[in-house]
């Protein structure tokens, strides 16, 4: 299995001289299973670029596995060249919106109005499907299995794990640990605790072992006060997941908008300092543009 980063920044591009060395597009992950078959992990302004690179295997099946639906995570799609090009299959999958009430096929459909793109979705060549993801339902794409589950965001936000021959990832979208909102004086702490333990204790069964953990890691300890509720994890979050998972290599990503390439280094160097791994712990990396992992 072959994993390839396309964008690695969270909440808006961000290219600018400050940003080369790690890149300035929104969240895209590219996913090749033994077998070829192709996985997008979400399509952010990364996947303009992907897209240029698989022109020459048209005509192609593709699916665009969406974490959420928020603006960073679908905003390359419109511009992802294999929509236009007929014979290709392109399915995109994602979770239902309890708000609104609609499954993934929103994240093309609102982009695509006449005010605000000038292609219809009618005028689009590609097959397009959609699928609305049951959470914690394991199912099949070619050779690999997938497994999504309920993260902590603004949002609905699944999170994958993605099987194939024995190998592994597991990419959280955007999460924020969970955190109890009663004091603990309250007589709702212990209850609310409860269901958060639980539902933690789910997520860590579905990550666990992983060989790539692919993680939300847009804040520093020191930022997080600030921004506690805004659907984000820090540094020091992911690293602790990974640990706790039992995962062989974290990535950071959605690198906060304004954090240039040195600040990035030097934000997961304090945490790296805070935080003692244990022994065959984790390997702690930041996820870059280009970066590819065969794994």
């Amino acid at each position: 299995m072959k994993i390839r980063f396309w964008g690695v920044r969270g909440s808006i591009p961000s290219p600018s001289p400050r940003t080369v060395r790690y890149g300035g597009n929104t969240t895209c992950i590219e996913v090749r299973t033994d077998n070829n078959t192709l996985l997008v992990l979400d399509a952010g302004t990364g996947i303009f670029q992907l897209a240029q690179t698989l022109l020459r295997e048209m005509p192609l099946q593709t699916h665009v596995l969406l974490s959420h639906t928020h603006w960073d995570h679908i905003q390359g799609l419109p511009f992802f060249t294999p929509l236009f090009v007929p014979n290709n299959s392109v399915h995109l999958l994602g979770p239902h919106d309890v708000v609104t009430g609609t499954g993934v096929e929103k994240a093309l459909q609102v982009q695509l109005q006449y005010s605000y793109f000038p292609v219809r979705e009618a005028e689009m060549k590609a097959d397009i499907r959609y699928t609305t993801i049951p959470p914690e339902s394991p199912f099949a794409i070619g050779d690999a299995t997938i497994t999504a589950v309920m993260l902590n965001h603004a949002v609905v936000n699944l999170g994958y794990r993605i099987d194939c021959n024995g190998k592994s990832l597991f990419f959280t979208g955007d999460h924020e640990p969970h955190a109890n909102i009663y004091d603990p004086t309250d007589a709702e702490y212990s209850d609310y605790q409860a269901l958060i333990d639980e539902k933690q204790a789910a997520i860590l069964k579905i990550i666990q072992g992983v060989d790539v953990l692919i993680a939300d890691s847009a804040y520093t300890a020191a930022e997080y006060p600030r921004r506690k509720g805004w659907g984000h994890g820090t540094f020091d979050s992911s690293i602790q997941l990974g640990v706790r998972a039992g995962a062989k290599k974290v990535f950071c990503t959605h690198h906060e908008p304004t954090r240039s390439d040195d600040d990035l280094e030097a934000a997961l160097a304090e945490a790296l300092a805070r935080n003692n791994l244990p022994p065959g712990g984790p390997e702690i990396q930041l996820a870059r543009e280009g970066l590819e992992i065969v794994l």
